[in-house]
């Protein structure tokens, strides 16, 4: 983005013609961003909940003795475990807020984090972890040289990408097609991307049969890469066994795909020139997310087309995320069991779902003190009505955020905190995503609004309070004893300059630091043409160094799965939810750049089901489910496959957020 500053103010933004990657795009988010930096109901100074539940100004240190003072309390007489963090989606594009946010958990020696994750990705990085032997493994599909994409759940022209980073994203999909290659699109809707290329319709909740029918066929007719399977994996004998059990002919009745077009579409995959199978969010939310998500890299897998020009490819940042995720002790799954249902972390997480249990409960590890910073799991985590009850039995709750939000109305602190405009930024956690290898750094461009402060700078002042140091490491914790507090830019600086393409402080002259990045490429930078190949026996973290395909959980969810019930007696329709464009999440719609044009949310139904429930386009119709109901405008639509409705706010009767939640309902 190029900002426009006048004074202080930010008072336009614009793409960047000149960006290395983007070229002068940007989607509408980004660029009503400006409305969030200037928007009147914007928190700017530290604010305290009166007995009354309004908000008073306080001042910084006012606040943080308090809270530094009740902190204390909590941990004294409830010990370490009875302090949680919470931390919402734009908090993973914040590389400071990120590390020490997880740092101040480690450092006083809580269990208790939660992210966003838990209602959107976490699925993938299990499944990265029981796969290749760390979650932070990640496969990204290989756009620039791609011939057959197959992407099931997601919708890019809309997304703008997710788990993958490409600022160009429809260019480099009609790319594919130009080149004489197939872009193929599950899912239940014909969204945006789908009507743009192959559109193939599929129950909601199916993908799971579906991607077993597709390895049936593969394994079947002898067209799996026996040769890369030898060399690269163990368990392909079970994982041929699993599919052997899930023929196209089977599946039909769950799928809703005809056997003839599985069987044409499992050969057109299987002798691709490079092809690839690539999930996100609505491939993420259903019944058996993580072995959805461990079956599109089993076919992969199973076709060669993992590590390979044109399939599926793992990045090779400047700063190493999967190597400095083990050595911050961040790359975890299972280290921690949840208290309820013995739920393994992903990457620290444990189920925001289970946060008002964890709150209400008693007994060890019970949660007497929140933090909340970026999020509003009020209306972002299952069942919101149970988590606001459950927020008024703390003893603590503290959020850092820029506005007062549906979860934060009842904290007893909301501090202030910085836009990505009032702070230096490098993409850290997403460098690993980009289709093609790519950097930049980014100064403030102005001062922090009113009274905002990072939110590393205030974790750091409440930690001081409570006498720790908010590192995971344990010889930066060290350090802090002896008076050194390295802050998040020093951390970033050196890792960027020790790193694989770093300077070494002088030793490789060419290379980069944070400076030069600064100084020489305010565009950003492209580091190479493609993502590099031959990289998976070093990748792989398990100690022969191969794929699993058959890991014991995966196991059980293939025997979970063979049990499953399809029907919903009382709810003919299944609810999904959807994306749209000038959305996102639970916030920004503040911003009157995208809130024009009359956002109204409406139930979109195909005119076979409208004609059956008596539904009108431009009526209004009550949809329920189990979990609630809501009363909605109707559009009638033919982008809907039969028995299949989509709503943007389907999480307030579902019980859950995203692109593909499949929910019994009925109208």
């Amino acid at each position: 983005m190029v900002a426009t500053v006048e004074g202080e103010r930010v008072v336009k933004l614009r793409p960047d013609p000149d960006n290395a990657l983007s070229r002068g795009y940007a989607c509408p988010k980004g660029i009503a961003m400006a409305d969030v930096q200037n928007d009147p109901d914007r928190v700017l100074h530290p604010l305290r909940r009166t007995p009354s539940g309004d908000f008073e100004r306080v001042g910084w240190d006012e606040a943080l003795e308090d809270i530094g003072r009740r902190l204390k309390r909590v941990l004294d007489e409830r010990g370490p475990e009875s302090v949680a963090w919470y931390m919402g989606n734009p908090g993973a594009f914040s590389y400071s807020h990120t590390l020490w946010a997880k740092g101040f958990l480690d450092a006083i020696g809580s269990p208790h984090y939660y992210t966003a994750g838990s209602q959107d990705v976490n699925n993938r990085f299990a499944a990265s972890a029981l796969l290749y032997g760390s979650p932070l493994i990640v496969p990204i599909p290989d756009l620039p040289r791609t011939s057959f994409l197959l992407m099931v759940g997601a919708n890019p022209l809309v997304s703008h990408g997710s788990v993958l980073s490409a600022p160009r994203v429809r260019e480099q999909l009609l790319d594919v097609e130009s080149r004489g290659g197939r872009v193929v699109v599950v899912d239940p809707r014909a969204t945006e991307t789908a009507r743009q290329f192959e559109h193939l319709p599929v129950r909601p909740d199916s993908d799971a049969w579906l991607l077993l029918s597709l390895l049936n066929v593969i394994f079947g007719e002898d067209l799996a890469d026996h040769d890369f399977l030898a060399a690269h994996t163990t368990g392909m004998a079970e994982l041929r066994a699993a599919a052997g059990l899930h023929p196209p002919e089977d599946t039909e009745a769950r799928t809703g795909v005809a056997p003839e077009r599985v069987r044409a579409l499992a050969r057109d995959f299987a002798t691709a020139d490079g092809a690839v199978a690539y999930g996100r969010t609505g491939s993420c939310l259903g019944r058996f997310a993580t072995l959805v998500v461990f079956l599109l890299d089993a076919l992969n897998a199973a076709t060669g087309n993992l590590d390979r020009p044109g399939g599926a490819v793992f990045g090779n940042p400047p700063i190493d995320i999967e190597d400095l995720g083990e050595r911050l002790g961040l790359a975890t799954y299972g280290k921690t069991k949840a208290r309820f249902g013995g739920f393994p972390d992903v990457l620290g997480n444990l189920p925001a779902a289970l946060l008002p249990r964890e709150i209400e409960t008693p007994g060890s590890r019970q949660v007497r003190a929140l933090f909340v910073s970026a999020g509003n799991p009020v209306l972002s985590v299952p069942d919101g009505d149970a988590l606001e009850r459950a927020l008024g039995e703390l003893d603590l709750h503290v959020a850092l955020d820029f506005y007062v939000n549906e979860t934060n109305k009842h904290a007893d602190y909301v501090l202030p905190t910085t836009t990505f405009y009032e702070r230096e930024d490098v993409p850290v956690a997403l460098m690993s995503f980009y289709t093609t290898p790519f950097i930049q750094v980014t100064e403030p461009v102005v001062e922090p609004a009113g009274e905002a402060r990072q939110e590393w700078e205030i974790i750091d002042q409440v930690s001081r309070r409570v006498g720790v140091a908010p590192y995971s490491v344990g010889l930066l914790r060290q350090a802090a004893r002896l008076g050194v507090r390295p802050s998040p830019r020093a951390l970033v600086d050196l890792l960027l300059r020790t790193g694989p393409k770093g300077d070494l402080f002088g030793l490789r002259p060419a290379g980069l630091s944070f400076a030069k990045l600064r100084d020489k490429h305010p565009h950003g930078l492209v580091l190479e043409d493609y993502v590099r190949t031959r990289v998976l026996p070093k990748k792989v973290r398990h100690r022969d160094h191969r794929v699993a395909l058959q890991p014991r959980q995966i196991a059980g969810e293939l025997s979970r799965l063979a049990s499953a019930n399809g029907e919903s007696p009382g709810f003919p329709l299944r609810l999904i939810g959807m994306r749209e464009l000038r959305s996102h999440n639970s916030w920004m719609h503040n911003s009157p750049l995208l809130m024009r044009g009359g956002r109204e949310h409406s139930l979109r139904i195909h005119p076979d089901d409208a004609a059956e429930h008596g539904l009108e386009d431009g009526a209004g119709a009550r949809l329920e489910s189990k979990s609630g109901s809501l009363v909605v405008g109707v559009k009638v639509t033919d982008e809907m496959t039969p028995g299949t409705v989509a709503c943007r706010t389907a999480g307030a009767i579902a019980a859950a957020g995203g692109s593909r939640t499949s929910t019994p309902a009925r109208t």
